[in-house]
């Protein structure tokens, strides 16, 4: 029966964290919920007083925590992170997301243990859990914008040997790419109708997207624009080395496939053998979590782990 409970009680806090989730990082369907709704409000009928008060108590929330928790340079680091994931959320959102994140672990831990001692190991992966998702989202990103960027660049080289200008070649690309490419052209061009010059305009492009291929296209378009030269022709050597060094890249995954899979399974291997002999003898494991020196051992296995698996990342990380 404390079993039934506790699995209701997990899958409870799960249905929760999965629905704070989806309303936060399922930005684009959230925004159109939100567009429409506010369209038929506004066609129809105003808000009623009730929930007008409510929407300006959570507003009135969000300033607060903007104000006394976020620091000038806190909300400028967040941003960013928050742009080059593509998550369309604001920085004080995300804190109070974080929050949540920090009580349902530490809750989920006590539930799960039954001590309170583990509140604080519970509460730490819950804070650390929507970073580790937006840098997620960012690193996913990035990829699929490299992936991109040689297409754009083929479709921008095509449009200006037709005669097109520089921007009349982002528009085009704007056309018949994708998103994350397709956002990201949209707002240069969006910089540069504002009244910014196409140096700004790249200069920012390239603070939103770390991305090294897009950093060597950039110097090369803004090298072309001070000494003068076929634009294109620039662009098309930047495509050969973009699609080598893709190729190259890809070898070099292939290659440390087995040490990066060796990593995982280190990192992996403790915790699982772990759970299975909890699952076969709860007694004999569990006094690594109730006497003091099981907890130094636990604590050191696991940094240990941690150092191994990241030894092993490094080593088979290698940059191109």
């Amino acid at each position: 029966m404390m079993w039934l409970i506790l699995g209701l009680v997990l899958f409870t806090s799960f249905l929760l964290f999965t629905s704070l989730f989806q309303m936060i990082f399922l930005s684009d369907k959230r925004m159109q919920k939100r567009m429409k709704k506010y369209l038929e409000q506004s066609a129809k009928k105003k808000l009623s007083p009730k929930r007008f008060n409510a929407l300006v108590q959570i507003r009135l929330a969000t300033k607060g925590i903007q104000q006394q928790v976020l620091t000038k340079e806190k909300n400028s680091r967040l941003k960013v992170l928050l742009s080059r994931a593509g998550v369309s959320i604001k920085p004080e959102e995300y804190i109070l997301f974080q929050w949540l994140a920090t009580a349902l672990g530490g809750g989920l831990f006590v539930l799960f243990t039954g001590k309170l001692l583990f509140f604080p190991v519970g509460a730490i992966i819950g804070f650390f859990i929507p970073k580790v998702i937006v840098t997620k989202k960012q690193h996913d990103r990035l990829a699929k914008f490299n992936e991109q960027l040689p297409d754009m660049l083929t479709t921008a080289v095509g449009a200006m040997r037709a005669g097109f200008s520089f921007p009349q070649a982002l528009k085009t690309v704007v056309d018949e790419s994708a998103s994350p490419m397709k956002d990201e052209m949209e707002t240069v061009l969006r910089e540069m109708q504002y009244g910014s010059s196409i140096e700004e305009a790249l200069n920012g492009l390239k603070e939103r997207v770390p991305s090294e291929d897009l950093d060597l296209m950039i110097q090369a378009i803004l090298i072309q624009r001070q000494v003068g030269g076929n634009l294109a022709v620039v662009l098309e050597k930047i495509i050969e080395t973009i699609m080598d060094r893709t190729k190259i890249q890809r070898q070099i995954k292939t290659l440390t496939a087995q040490g990066r899979l060796s990593g995982i399974v280190i990192g992996l291997l403790p915790i699982i053998l772990a759970f299975v002999l909890y699952l076969i003898e709860p007694d004999y494991i569990g006094t690594l979590f109730t006497d003091t020196l099981g907890l130094i051992l636990v604590a050191g296995a696991a940094i240990s782990g941690i150092i191994g698996f990241f030894l092993i990342r490094k080593l088979t990380t290698i940059e191109v």
